[in-house]
């Protein structure tokens, strides 16, 4: 055991709640023109109005920890889907053609949706856990 494991957890939940709000905030600017945006998506336009509500849904059901897996999957495909088709046409690096951040969502969420929730997720709530999720063996003697 390493002696970093016993905060694993905890770790885990931080970086949780900070990628899912830098995520929410990213849909909030081109929803809503929050943080100094210049302008908003149309409604229903393709493909970045769209982008944006993924964005905004996904980042706070990853930010507080419900269905965190599903979520961090969905977010991280379509910033793979915004690096492909938006990002990459322009240039092969992503210092190149400003998909820094697509890159970056797309691999944190991809870890989120492995290593799961962490600490303080709502989904970790008593009553919360699924029953389709097997049950520790307890060990009695």
């Amino acid at each position: 055991m390493h002696r970093l494991d016993p905060a694993r957890e905890h770790v885990i939940g931080l970086y949780r709640i900070v990628i899912g709000f830098l995520f929410a905030c990213h849909g909030l600017k081109t929803l809503f023109g929050l943080f100094g945006a210049k302008s908003t998506a149309a409604v229903g336009a393709w493909p970045g109005w769209w982008a944006a509500v993924i964005q905004l849904v996904c980042g706070v059901l990853v930010c507080v920890g419900l269905g965190t897996r599903t979520a961090a999957v969905l977010g991280s495909g379509s910033m793979a889907f915004a690096y492909f088709t938006v990002h990459l046409p322009t240039g092969l690096f992503p210092i190149q053609n400003g998909g820094e951040a697509a890159a970056l969502f797309c691999w944190a969420l991809l870890v989120l949706a492995f290593v799961g929730p962490g600490r303080f997720a709502l989904g970790n709530l008593p009553g919360r856990q699924r029953s389709s999720e097997p049950a520790q063996a307890r060990v009695t003697v």
